[in-house]
């Protein structure tokens, strides 16, 4: 009769065995937004009661801005202090008549212990080239190692969309 063994033998008398010793890395890209600065028109050119942040003059200033934030374990702690690329593309897509597509972006690289980043572009619609019409705003980033000899080319990518913008002449 042989006697079955419910374990796997050790190789040593003080074997430790760890599968996750840094955790996983990840982030999560979230709240798109855009929004105008003009303030309140003179009466009687309101279009509504309030000035509305989405509806732009083709020379205003606006700006667009999304949130990264990371995890916290030890491996992402390294990463951040190494310093990661953050790129991110803002896509201006048109929608419908001759509202053309572009795109805007912006990059950042992280800092130790600093897990939560906002990366913002602004401009007016005249810098970018957009023409009337209206526009679903998109986000698109990719995270890359920061300058090092020995990184790989891209570690993560993000998307996030469903925003509007109308752009009308100035």
């Amino acid at each position: 009769m042989t006697i079955q063994v419910a374990q796997p033998p050790l190789y040593s008398a003080s074997e430790t065995k760890s599968t996750n010793i840094l955790g996983p890395a990840y982030f999560e890209l979230c709240d798109l937004r855009v929004a105008g600065t003009a303030g309140q028109p003179d009466l009687p050119m309101q279009v509504a009661p309030a000035q509305s942040p989405y509806i732009v003059a083709s020379n205003e200033q606006f700006s667009v801005s999304v949130d990264v934030k990371y995890n916290n374990t030890p491996l992402t702690r390294l990463l951040l202090c190494l310093g990661l690329k953050m790129e991110v593309h803002f896509a201006f897509e048109g929608i419908g008549g001759k509202a053309i597509e572009t795109d805007a972006s912006v990059s950042k690289i992280t800092v130790k212990d600093d897990f939560t980043y906002t990366l913002t572009w602004t401009g007016t619609p005249d810098m970018l080239g957009l023409t009337k019409g209206l526009y679903g705003i998109a986000a698109i980033i990719s995270v890359s190692p920061a300058d090092h000899p020995c990184s790989q080319d891209v570690i993560g990518y993000g998307y996030v969309a469903a925003r509007l913008m109308q752009v009308f002449p100035a």
